[in-house]
Order: C-alpha cells, then sequence, then structure tokens
C-alpha cells in the first residue's frame, strides 16, 4: 500500500512515518507541509492512502480533500486532527473522508485501520 502524509507538523509526520514503517507492505511515497503539495502529491503519485491534516497552511485539509476527491482520486483518505469537533467531522465525511480521528485519543487508530486495509488488500482479513 503507497501512502502519503500530509501535515504541516514535522514531529507528527514523524510519529505517523514510525507507525506506517512497521508494515511491511506500506510504503510512504510522499510527505507534504501544506494543501497545495498534498494535492500535488496524489495528482502525481496515485496513493492507496492519504493521511491529512485539517490546520494546514496554503489550503486547509478540508479544501485539500474536497480537491482531491474532485479531482478522482479514490485514495483511501483518513483526516488526523487537533479539531475532532462534529462540523469538521461532518463536513469531512461529506467532502469523501473515509476516516476522521483525533490525533490526541484516537492516535493508536491508526494502526488498526492501515491492518485492516492492507489485510482488506491481501485478502487476509479475518
Amino acid at each position: 500500500m503507497r501512502a502519503i502524509i500530509a501535515d504541516d507538523s514535522e514531529l507528527l509526520r514523524e510519529r505517523i512515518r514510525s507507525v506506517l514503517k512497521a508494515f511491511e507492505n506500506v510504503e510512504i511515497v510522499g510527505e507534504a507541509a501544506d494543501g497545495r503539495a498534498a494535492i500535488k502529491l496524489v495528482k502525481d503519485l496515485d496513493p492507496d492512502l492519504v493521511i491529512l491534516d485539517i490546520r494546514m497552511p496554503e489550503l486547509n485539509g478540508i479544501e485539500t480533500l474536497k480537491e482531491i476527491r474532485k479531482g478522482g482520486s479514490r485514495s483511501t483518505i483518513c483526516v488526523l486532527t487537533n479539531y475532532p469537533y462534529p462540523q469538521y467531522r461532518d463536513r469531512c465525511y461529506a467532502e469523501g473522508a473515509d476516516y476522521f480521528f483525533d490525533k490526541n485519543s484516537d492516535f493508536q487508530k491508526i494502526t488498526a485501520m492501515i491492518a485492516d486495509l492492507t489485510a482488506e488488500r491481501t485478502g487476509s482479513r479475518t
């Protein structure tokens, strides 16, 4: 599974990177620190998974998500945010997010999500 991480925090990208690297069948193909760069990476690299922050410079995560979907991407998109408010969650799902996690209380769910996604792709889901 090919993944892109889009978050303006290098520390968070590093933390997400370490989670993804624990899976031998996940390859991080790109990272972006702003929404415009994330859109370009998705367009150029066609990843299977995009992990996307809401608060980023240039273009926020919700607008980035909207543009990614408008471009026809079929990537699985996980929004990972410090702003887990219902209005953001609802808007993200309305714009095509597949997952919406709070960075503070749901970070560990990324591991389960990746395990499920890779199992689906390899046909070994239990």
